[in-house]
């Protein structure tokens, strides 16, 4: 299976290892994109586990589950990873992710900030830049994922 994250790796061998505990995240890229894969897969212990401690407060591993079932997550794509700079005390990175509720596809674009705590990359934070709806997604259409499948075919 490719990972969900968009390397063009299996998932074995790109983001799975982040998410059971084998390695950590060596950078906020590589965390950002073992959390989508987390979401993709409905990993919710990993998701609550990579939030710093301060950002945890008020999550539930419940509505976590809910909302990583609620959609289906097709792609991503990493617009920007920066380190610290005179513009921000955090490291970045500004994604896009897009995601199907039923026939509809979303947009979810963020710049996500992160921190480390104990020597592990943590998400703090981010600015949603665009929450959307795109479209209605028929059953011949190609699928949004980029596979070139038809949609009913791969994640209709």
């Amino acid at each position: 299976m490719r990972c969900p994250c968009g390397s063009g790796e299996t998932f074995e061998q790109c983001c799975q290892p982040i998410i059971i505990g084998n390695i950590i995240a060596q950078s906020p890229e590589a965390l950002m994109r073992s959390r989508y894969s987390a979401y993709a897969t409905q990993a919710v212990e990993y998701i609550y586990d990579t939030y710093a401690s301060v950002s945890q407060q008020g999550l539930t591993l419940t509505s976590l589950r809910e909302w990583a079932e609620q959609a289906n997550w097709v792609k991503l794509e990493v617009v920007n990873a920066k380190s610290t700079n005179d513009t921000s005390l955090y490291p970045t990175v500004e994604f896009k992710a897009y995601f199907l509720l039923g026939d509809q596809l979303h947009l979810m674009h963020e710049v996500s900030n992160f921190i480390q705590e104990q020597d592990q990359w943590k998400y703090l934070d981010g600015k949603i830049i665009q929450d959307a709806m795109l479209k209605r997604i028929k059953r011949n259409d190609p699928c949004p994922c980029g596979s070139g499948k038809k949609f009913k075919k791969c994640h209709g």
